[in-house]
């Protein structure tokens, strides 16, 4: 005779096997229309001049078979700040009762986009003109984020979800390797340093037919540095595939490339190149033969308290902020006055994702992460975990202990860049930030049994 628990399980199953994924999408057009400030080059000297090809967010909601929602947002963004992404959570709360751990908000990193709402004012020489209109915009900006959720809410539809991994190969370690060697070094095939040429897939299909598909890569999104508006590489990426299956959305997840660069760079047709190799391998991808996931979702999050190491000497930022023509002048000014007024905090609210899509395991992490994590969590929880860099909060690099070690720009001196009130983490960033991400695995595990 079948217990009671194993009848129920079986009928749990079944009931399972026949239920389908609901999706829904939307994109808007979210190109600034007037010139602004672009983030992401701390050497720029004059707001935008024109456009390469438009911006845009784009949401993808997904619904599995108990009704439980996750959104997916995408925009093209350096990234989104700590005061807009807790704009955003509040408004999304109220307007669809969404919790943080349901929303993830992808920034493609572009480096040809426009500065957000208390984002890196200390880099540019800003005035109160210039930070009316990047407000203006970031207003503009987050009505968009709610109209394409509201559109994407409102046209669920049953689907099935997919998934697979691809490979491309342009990144490369830039603490590793110097961009004017990289040419020789590939033809000698002897570039250095860790990398991850994963190209996670999730794709989204109305019967036989593509409605959305996300996709990632661990790389910087910085082969333009001109001042026309574009995604770079990752917009080529979104325009080929929608161009290849019409009516489709694409959206961009970054992975962990904190330290990766597409190398060589600097001009239109590297970006389109680059962005053309990503969006083949996706297609290859589509033609594997992908695992179906089951329509079961599990969403967590969790804030970990990172603590800031130490400010430099009280006389070393006095003498810095002497020089206001410089943004680590502009820092260190800023700073003296924060420690004043005893206002400085020890630490930073970070925010660190877990899904469960069907058999899935999704980690989103905030701030700029360098490409250990990414390796190191794939070793940790499975070959196909997919790990979202850039995503929520873009307040920071993320260093490994290993480039905290050894320093430079990823692991000490970008934080005054982002303006942070220290030169770099302490060195337990990646103790606290692992022992987040196994306590959160953990727990989705068990929500899955």
């Amino acid at each position: 005779m079948i217990s009671l628990r194993i009848f129920l399980a079986i009928c749990l199953a079944s009931t399972l096997s026949a239920a389908k994924w609901k999706a829904g999408i939307a994109k808007a057009d979210i190109t600034p229309k007037k010139p602004i400030w672009m983030a992401g080059y701390g050497g720029r000297t004059a707001p935008s001049d024109g456009v390469l090809h438009p911006l845009w967010a784009k949401a993808l909601v997904l619904e599995d078979a108990r009704g439980h929602r996750a959104l997916i947002l995408a925009t093209d963004t350096l990234g989104i700040t700590g005061s807009l992404y807790a704009s955003l959570k509040a408004k999304l709360a109220k307007a669809h009762n969404l919790q943080p751990a349901q929303i993830m908000i992808n920034a493609s990193h572009t480096h040809t986009g426009p500065v957000l709402r208390d984002g890196l004012y200390d880099i540019y020489p800003l005035n109160a003109d210039h930070i009316k209109r990047i407000k203006e915009y970031s207003t503009r900006f987050e009505e968009e984020i709610l109209r394409v959720t509201t559109a994407a809410m409102k046209n669920l539809e049953s689907v099935t979800l997919k998934h697979g991994i691809g490979i491309t190969r342009f990144g490369v370690n830039r603490r590793e390797n110097k961009s004017y060697d990289v040419p020789k070094l590939i033809s000698t095939n002897s570039l250095k340093g860790p990398i991850d040429h994963d190209v996670p897939v999730l794709a989204v299909y109305k019967g036989l037919k593509l409605k959305a598909i996300v996709f990632g890569y661990a790389c910087h999104t910085t082969t333009l540095s001109f001042q026309k508006f574009s995604g770079d590489y990752a917009g080529f990426s979104q325009i080929a595939l929608e161009k290849s299956h019409p009516g489709a959305l694409a959206l961009f997840s970054a992975g962990c490339g904190a330290d990766i660069n597409p190398l060589p760079r600097r001009e239109v047709s590297l970006a389109e190149r680059y962005g053309n190799m990503l969006a083949a391998a996706v297609e290859e991808v589509l033609l594997q033969k992908m695992n179906t996931l089951k329509p079961t979702l599990i969403t967590s999050l969790q804030t970990v308290a990172l603590e800031y190491g130490a400010l430099p000497p009280v006389d070393a930022l006095a003498a810095a902020a002497k020089n206001p023509n410089s943004y680590r002048g502009r820092w260190a000014a800023r700073m003296v006055k924060l420690k004043t007024k005893d206002s400085l905090p020890e630490t930073y609210p970070y925010p660190l994702q877990c899904w469960r899509v069907g058999e899935l395991l999704w980690l989103s992490m905030g701030g700029e992460v360098v490409v250990d994590y990414s390796l190191q969590f794939k070793k940790k929880y499975g070959p196909s975990t997919w790990v979202t860099s850039y995503a929520n909060d873009v307040m920071a690099y993320i260093p490994s202990f290993r480039v905290l070690k050894e320093g430079g720009y990823e692991g000490q001196s970008a934080m005054a860049v982002y303006g942070l009130p220290a030169d770099r983490w302490k060195a337990n960033v990646e103790e606290l930030v692992n022992a987040a991400a196994k306590k959160l695995v953990e727990e989705s595990k068990l929500k899955g049994e």
